[in-house]
C-alpha cells in the first residue's frame, strides 16, 4: 500500500489534533513521494527525529516504517536541524513535520 506523502501528512496531523497533540508542516515536500521526516518535540529544545526506514515504506499491515537517525533518545533541536539541513541539501523534496508530544511518540 502506498499513500501520497501529502495525504499521509494531512491525515497524520488530523489524527494528532484529534488526540490533543499539536503539529505543523515545517517543510512542504513533493506531493507524490517526498520522504517524510517527523520531529517529535519532547520540550522546547529536545527532539526525537523519525526518518524513513530503509527498505519498504510500509509493513504488511499498512503501518509506516521509521528509523531513528540520531538515536531513540531525545537530542537538541540544533542537532536535529543540522541533520535535516543536510537531508534537504541532498533531497529538496522532503517533508518535515513537527509534533509536540512530551510523553509519547507523536502517534508514530
Amino acid at each position: 500500500m502506498s499513500v501520497k506523502s501529502e495525504i499521509w501528512v494531512k491525515g497524520h496531523l488530523r489524527a494528532c489534533f484529534a488526540t490533543g497533540l499539536t503539529g505543523v508542516v515545517a517543510r512542504r515536500g513533493a506531493e507524490e513521494a517526498g520522504a517524510i521526516y517527523v520531529q517529535v518535540f519532547k520540550d522546547h529544545d529536545l527532539v526525537v527525529l523519525h526518518a524513513p526506514a530503509p527498505g519498504p515504506a510500509y509493513d504488511e499491515t499498512g503501518a509506516r516504517h521509521w528509523s531513528y537517525p540520531l538515536g531513540e533518545a531525545p537530542v537538541s533541536r540544533a542537532e536535529a536541524q543540522d541533520y535535516l539541513d543536510r537531508q534537504v541539501a541532498f533531497d529538496p523534496d522532503i517533508w518535515i513535520l513537527d509534533i509536540e508530544d512530551s510523553v509519547g511518540d507523536g502517534l508514530l
